[in-house]
């Protein structure tokens, strides 16, 4: 969040490239740097510092991306982000290799460090040179349009989503499936394939179907796949259900980023921070939000409660081209 604050100047002021560039590198440097944390206020300082890197470079290159986007004039936003959650696939596979083999913390994230920052040189030179705003324009201050807020809040209601199925998800198969210990794991385990999978095929249903319907498709499937786990709390009709949950947020943020990077009111890197600075309190509020709820009702309940959230998603997304600003 503290990185939200100055991404987007630095984005503006210096452009895209040069900051993930930097960016990444720094990334990597912390990385190996928390190998070595040897005491508690050491390691929350670099995590601390770890997040601002991470987020910096998540703005930068998502502004990249409009940029190739533009250039190919068709989506592919969806697949930049599902080459991210198969990164997030191939971490956590390569981590139980090297844990199993005993291989120290220290040399893991030097090791992976190293690599990031290698990639970072190779690719630098072939990033796109995109246009730094001037003094004059870095002065001037500019609100949020209503297109910019309707975006922010599809991000918003999208990572309620994501975030309740990544902190509930096990407990909702523990306590209420009652599955055996070793089917625990098997919603999240399918919520995130088919939200890593379904990247893949998001541009080319976009394409088809628009990005009005497409939104209208994905919060219809979150709903569905809630409500379906809801209602028959079983382990295979579950699995089923946040499959297609899986299937329904994986288009939203990637949609949401693309046209917010196409704004005409202010500029990609400003209004990427903006959507994601009110989608990331999604993130915050909506597994605490799923705890209250599950407290003062039933866990059931506060699930249903983020089906709704889905009917949002497929509501809101019909207003988003009702107001000017985009191109």
């Amino acid at each position: 969040m503290l990185a939200l604050l100055v991404a987007a100047r630095l984005v503006n002021r210096y452009g895209s490239r040069i900051i993930a560039f930097l960016s990444l590198l720094l990334y990597s440097v912390l990385l190996a740097c928390l190998g070595f944390a040897g005491n508690v206020f050491s390691l929350v300082v670099l995590l601390v510092l770890f997040g601002i890197a991470g987020n910096v470079a998540n703005i930068a290159i998502n502004t990249q991306s409009v940029a190739v986007e533009a250039r190919y004039g068709r989506p592919i936003m969806a697949s930049f982000h599902g080459l991210w959650s198969l990164a997030g696939f191939t971490a956590a596979g390569i981590a139980t290799l090297l844990l199993g083999r005993g291989v120290p913390t220290a040399a893991h994230f030097t090791g992976i460090g190293s690599l990031v920052a290698v990639a970072a040189v190779l690719t630098y030179p072939k990033l796109v040179r995109d246009n730094r705003q001037t003094s004059g324009q870095r002065k001037r201050f500019t609100l949020p349009d209503a297109t910019l807020l309707r975006l922010g809040a599809l991000a918003f209601c999208c990572l309620i989503c994501e975030g309740a199925m990544f902190d509930w998800s096990g407990v909702y198969f523990q306590k209420i499936v009652h599955a055996e210990r070793a089917w625990v794991g098997a919603g999240y385990t399918a919520f995130m394939s088919t939200m890593a999978g379904g990247r893949f095929v998001a541009d080319w249903l976009t394409a088809r179907a628009g990005f009005t319907r497409t939104l209208r498709i994905s919060g219809l499937l979150i709903a569905s796949g809630l409500a379906l786990a809801v209602a028959f709390p079983t382990v295979p009709v579950s699995i089923a259900g946040f499959l297609l949950v899986g299937f329904g947020v994986s288009s939203v943020v990637p949609l949401v980023y693309s046209r917010a990077g196409r704004s005409t009111t202010v500029s990609p890197g400003s209004a990427i921070a903006i959507v994601t600075s009110i989608g990331f309190m999604g993130f915050l509020v909506g597994p605490p939000l799923v705890g209250l709820l599950a407290g003062l009702f039933s866990l059931r309940v506060s699930i249903a409660v983020v089906a709704l959230v889905g009917v949002v998603i497929a509501s809101v997304a019909g207003l988003v081209d009702r107001k000017a600003g985009q191109k």
